[in-house]
C-alpha cells in the first residue's frame, strides 16, 4: 500500500471537500504551514519545497488567511514564471510602467491593449480600441475606443484614459517604460470625444499603432486616468487590494500578491463578451508561482501541479513524456519541443570596455565559436543557426538575401579559429605557456559571462569553446542578471534580440540605435551599447518610410548592415526557441503548430488570447 505524504494529504481533503476549512488551517499548523508559520519557509522561497504546487498547504494557507475561497483545481490556470531572484519581489509593483515592474508576472493579465497582434498569424485583433486611421503624411493617428468599455471600479473606461497615458509617456519620457520611445515621435494626444483620440507627431510616424499594440513582449499599456491623475506617473505602484488597485478593465482581479503566488480570480461582467471580442476565460482563478528550478519544473507537470511553465532544456522531455503522458509542447512530443521565437541568441560584449569596443576581437571571438557545436551539444540538435538578429520567419527572409553579398563578405558565422588567430595577434596579443591569450601589455585576457535559466545549457559549451581558443572564460547566473546586463554593468552576457517580427525591419535596426542604450524596460534596447551616427540616421529616416516602401525599407536595411556587419557589435549564435511544456489534464486548447493562433508564452503580452481561447478537459 502506498502511503500518501502528509502535506498531499492534507491538501486533497480539503479540496475534495472532505475537509472543513478549520480543520484544514489546523492541519496546516501542525505541519508548521499556516501563513503565520509560513516564515519558516522563507529561506525555501523559490525552490521546489517552497513553490511545489499551486495547492501547496501553506501556499492555501495564505489565501485563506486573506479570505478567499478555495477554487477547485480543475478550474484553476497555474503558471510558473519568476525573476532570477526565484520570487516576485515587484510582487506590489502593479504599475507595469515602472522600470523595476515587469508585465511579465501578471500585469498582462490586468492591463488591456488597444489590440493585439499575433506575428504567427499575421493578424490584429482590436480589442480597447475599435479601429485607427492615419493622415495621408503620417503626421496624425485617430484612434477610435470601443463604447461601453468600464474598468473594474465602475468608472467607464474612453478615450481620455489613451490621451491621458500617452502625453504622460511623452512628458516623463525615459523615466518609465515605453517613455523614450514615445516621447521621441509623439508631439501630443488629444481627446475628440469619449472614443476619438487624435494623436499628432513630430515627424511621420506611421508605424504608432503597431508599436503600441500588443505582440510578445512590445506594447503600450493604458493606464486609467480616473487613479493616475491624482498620483505621481513614474513612481506610483498602484497596488491596494483593499482599494481594488490595480483596476482593470479584464475580467480579472488581483486578490492577492506576495513573494511567492500571485492570484487572480475572474469577474464574470467583463464588457468582451457582449462586444463580442471574445469569450470568458474557462479558468475562474489564475496563479502564478515562482520557477523552483527545471526538476521541479518537470516534476511539477508529472503531479499535474503545473499547467504551463517557462522553458525547460531538451534533455528534459523523455521524462516529462515518460511521466505525464497528457504533457505536450508546441511539436507535440516531438523535436524541437518548441517554435522560434522572435528572440535569437547572441553571445553580448559590452562595446563600451576594452578590448571588447574594438571590432577585430569581436570578429575573432565570433570565429572562435561553433555554432554548430553548441546546437548539437546544448540544444540535443534542436535549433538552427541565427539568421543576423532577425528571427527566421519568412516575412523577413527577403531581407537576407537582400545582405547576402554582404554576408559572404562578413561571414559572421563561420567557425575560423585561425582568423581569429590571426585578428588577434595583429593586434599584439601573444598567447602564453599555457596556450592563453595575453594582451599587448601582457595582462590576461578573460571574459565573464553573465546569463539566466534560458541559456543553462550554452553557457558551459561556449565557456569551453573560448578556452580551446584561448580566450580565458567563465559562466553563471547571478541574481542581478537583468539588472547588470540592462544597467551595462557587464563584460559578456548570453541573451537575445526583440525587435521584428513581420516584413518591418525597423524594430531589429532600432535595437542597435544610440538613442535605445539606456533606457528602462528590458525592450527594445541597445544592449550592446554600440554607437554609430550614420546608422542611427539610417535608422530614424526608416522609422518615418512606410512599411509598405519597400524599395525604400530595403535599400535602407541594406545601408545599415553594410555599417553593421563589420563591426559585429554582438556575436549572433542561434535562433532562440521556446520549448514551453503545456499540461493537457486540466486544460485543453494550447496554440501549437497545428492551431498557432498565437506564441504559447504566458509571459509574453499576448498570452490573454490564450486564456480566452483555453476549454476544460473533456469539455465539447
Amino acid at each position: 500500500m502506498v502511503k500518501r505524504d502528509p502535506v498531499q494529504s492534507l491538501t486533497h481533503e480539503f479540496i475534495s471537500g472532505a475537509m472543513s476549512r478549520r480543520n484544514f488551517m489546523k492541519g496546516a499548523a501542525a505541519l508548521g504551514l499556516t501563513a503565520a508559520g509560513a516564515t519558516s519557509l522563507e529561506g525555501q522561497v523559490g525552490t521546489a519545497a517552497a513553490t511545489n504546487a499551486g495547492f501547496a498547504p501553506h501556499l492555501v494557507a495564505q489565501r485563506l488567511a486573506q479570505g478567499l475561497p478555495e477554487i477547485p483545481r480543475e478550474e484553476t490556470l497555474i503558471a510558473v514564471r519568476s525573476p532570477a531572484e526565484g520570487k516576485y519581489v515587484e510582487y506590489n509593483l502593479w504599475n507595469p510602467f515602472l522600470p523595476l515592474s515587469n508585465h511579465q508576472l501578471g500585469a498582462h493579465m490586468t492591463s488591456e491593449p488597444l489590440a493585439f497582434y499575433s506575428a504567427f498569424m499575421d493578424e490584429t485583433t482590436m480589442w480597447l480600441a475599435e479601429s485607427y486611421e492615419y493622415s495621408d503624411d503620417y503626421r496624425t493617428l485617430t484612434i477610435k475606443t470601443r463604447p461601453n468599455v468600464t474598468w473594474s471600479d465602475g468608472e467607464p473606461f474612453s478615450a481620455a484614459d489613451v490621451a491621458y497615458t500617452f502625453n504622460q509617456l511623452v512628458e516623463v519620457g525615459p523615466a518609465v517604460k515605453w517613455g523614450a520611445n514615445v516621447q521621441q515621435f509623439l508631439d501630443g494626444a488629444e481627446m475628440e470625444d469619449e472614443n476619438t483620440v487624435v494623436c499628432n507627431f513630430k515627424v511621420p510616424a506611421p508605424r504608432f499603432f503597431d508599436f503600441v499594440a500588443y505582440k510578445f513582449d512590445i506594447g503600450v499599456y493604458i493606464m486609467p486616468e480616473h487613479i493616475f491623475k491624482d498620483q505621481d506617473f513614474a513612481t506610483f505602484n498602484f497596488f491596494d487590494i483593499e482599494k481594488g488597485w490595480p483596476v482593470t478593465t479584464s475580467p480579472w482581479r488581483v486578490v492577492f500578491s506576495s513573494e511567492e503566488q500571485k492570484v487572480l480570480d475572474r469577474a464574470d461582467d467583463w464588457w468582451g463578451v457582449e462586444a463580442g471580442v471574445a469569450e470568458l476565460p474557462a479558468a475562474r482563478r489564475f496563479v502564478y508561482l515562482p520557477d523552483p528550478g527545471e526538476q521541479g519544473l518537470i516534476s511539477g507537470v508529472i503531479a499535474n501541479q503545473y499547467d504551463i511553465v517557462t522553458g525547460i532544456q531538451p534533455a528534459g522531455f523523455a521524462t516529462l513524456f515518460a511521466g505525464n503522458p497528457n504533457a505536450t509542447t508546441w511539436t507535440g512530443q516531438e523535436s524541437p519541443f518548441g517554435y522560434v521565437d522572435w528572440w535569437p541568441h547572441s553571445l553580448y560584449v559590452n562595446n563600451e570596455v576594452e578590448p571588447w569596443s574594438d571590432p577585430n576581437v569581436r570578429w575573432a571571438l565570433s570565429s572562435y565559436i561553433d555554432r554548430d557545436q553548441i546546437i548539437d551539444i546544448a540544444w540535443m540538435g534542436a535549433s538552427v543557426p541565427s539568421t543576423l538578429f532577425v528571427p527566421n520567419y519568412p516575412p523577413l527572409m527577403p531581407f537576407i538575401e537582400a545582405v547576402q553579398p554582404l554576408i559572404d563578405e562578413y561571414p559572421y558565422l563561420e567557425y575560423n579559429p585561425a582568423k581569429g588567430d590571426e585578428l588577434l595577434t595583429a593586434k599584439g596579443w601573444t598567447k602564453n605557456g599555457d596556450g592563453m591569450w595575453t594582451d599587448e601589455s601582457g595582462q590576461p585576457v578573460s571574459l565573464e559571462i553573465i546569463s539566466f535559466f534560458d541559456f543553462t545549457s550554452v553557457g558551459p559549451v561556449l565557456v569551453e569553446q573560448l578556452k580551446r581558443a584561448g580566450i580565458e572564460a567563465a559562466y553563471s547566473e547571478p541574481p542581478n542578471m537583468f539588472t547588470r546586463f540592462s544597467s551595462g554593468d557587464y563584460t559578456g552576457a548570453l541573451f537575445g534580440h526583440g525587435g521584428s517580427y513581420s516584413s518591418d525591419v525597423y524594430y531589429s535596426l532600432n535595437l542597435y540605435q544610440t538613442s535605445s542604450a539606456k533606457i528602462p524596460g528590458g525592450h527594445l534596447v541597445n544592449f550592446s551599447r554600440w554607437r554609430n551616427d550614420e546608422y542611427d540616421a539610417l535608422v530614424d529616416e526608416l522609422y518615418s518610410t512606410s512599411p509598405t516602401d519597400m524599395e525604400k525599407v530595403m535599400e535602407i536595411w541594406q545601408q545599415a548592415i553594410a555599417l553593421w556587419l563589420p563591426e559585429i557589435p554582438d556575436i549572433q549564435i542561434s535562433q532562440g526557441l521556446h520549448r514551453l511544456p503545456t499540461n493537457t489534464t486540466y486544460w485543453t486548447g494550447w496554440p501549437d503548430a497545428e492551431n498557432p493562433y498565437v506564441n504559447t508564452a504566458h509571459w509574453h503580452l499576448t498570452w490573454p488570447l490564450v486564456v480566452h481561447k483555453l476549454k476544460p478537459a473533456g469539455s465539447a
